[in-house]
């Protein structure tokens, strides 16, 4: 996890309750390795005390830099855009980027990393739980009506998992990346509302 705030460290503790192994997290000061794994709740519970996750017990510093190119099956970017360039995404070792911030990836190093074989999750379908869950809440202020936490996580799991499948869709269908798909997708569904409300082209 590169970025230990709202996006990052909720990652790691998701992921690490679904029986992953969290082996490096990294702020704005730097980051932590330990290949054994790292516990992403004492890592907040130091981050909160400390200021940093540096010099976090039982685990060795490195860069944000250093971070990126750790062999691991995912490679969560969650703090800053334009962190994987055509500079470094060469030197990508993970075998999924999964896009938590906005804009990590440049284009140059999209076309690296599928030429690579990597997997990616583009930041617009990545991170877009947050805007889908602003999103209910608008409609429940709108109602003044309001559901119950596991109603609210009911409906983000359908809406982020339509809209993932939806991609893997256009993915296979125009046999394109990831982050096209995407594009793809959000297009079509421009096009749609449009013409549900009386567009022509």
């Amino acid at each position: 996890m590169q970025g230990y705030g709202n996006a990052g460290s909720y990652i790691a503790q998701f992921l690490y309750d679904q029986g992953s192994k969290i082996i490096a997290v990294s702020d704005s000061q730097g980051g932590i390795y330990n290949e054994t794994g790292l516990d992403p709740y004492k890592v907040l519970e130091y981050k909160e005390k400390t200021g940093s996750v540096v010099n976090f017990p039982c685990a060795k510093n490195i860069t944000n830099e250093d971070l990126l190119f750790l062999k691991c099956d995912i490679l969560c970017p969650s703090a800053l855009e334009n962190q994987i360039t055509a500079k470094n995404a060469d030197k990508i070792q993970a075998k999924m980027v999964a896009e938590l911030a906005n804009g990590p990836v440049t284009p140059e190093a999209d076309e690296i990393l599928i030429k690579k074989g990597v997997y990616q999750i583009p930041d617009f379908l990545c991170n877009a739980g947050g805007v889908t869950v602003s999103y209910f809440e608008w409609v429940q202020n709108l109602m003044n009506y309001y559901w119950a936490a596991d109603e609210v996580y009911e409906k983000l799991d359908k809406k982020m998992t339509k809209a993932f499948w939806d991609v893997i869709g256009a993915k296979e269908k125009y046999n394109i990346g990831m982050r096209t798909a995407s594009y793809v997708v959000a297009i079509e569904r421009v096009v749609d509302a449009m013409k549900a409300r009386g567009f022509s082209y």
